[in-house]
């Protein structure tokens, strides 16, 4: 009898599954670094917040004007931006939506579902090349 106890809570813990969640904050902080290295955005479009806590921070906020929805383990993400003038916008949304999508799901394991981009604005200012 001893030795079918022993059997049985080797098999519960031989079954048992470990769960990992990632934070929302994860996945939009990745892919924030992800749009940060795509020619032609300008900058993210992100609210009033997201500026105020990158001045009192002194850091950049990577998560700033993404937005990510978690629901098990697939994944929906808003990517709100403001591009450069001159450049083909369909081109960089595609460019974001490869990337964001490959680098979410490389580092997390999640499914990427969406990446949505969101064409906030055109930055009209002149860069010195």
């Amino acid at each position: 009898m001893e030795e079918n106890k022993e059997n049985i809570v080797e098999n519960i813990l031989n079954e048992e599954e470990y769960v990992i969640n990632i934070s929302d904050e994860v996945v939009t902080t990745i892919a924030g670094i992800a749009v940060a290295d795509i020619p032609g955005v300008a900058e993210m479009a992100g609210g009033f917040a997201g500026g105020i806590q990158e001045v009192l921070s002194g850091k950049k906020n990577f998560s700033k004007g993404i937005k990510a929805d978690i629901d098990g383990n697939d994944v929906k993400i808003d990517v709100n931006i403001i591009v450069n003038y001159g450049v083909r916008i369909p081109d960089v949304a595609f460019d974001i939506q490869t990337k964001v999508k490959k680098s979410v799901e490389n580092m997390t394991g999640l499914n990427v579902e969406e990446v949505n981009v969101h064409v906030q604005g055109v930055n009209v200012e002149k860069t010195e090349d």
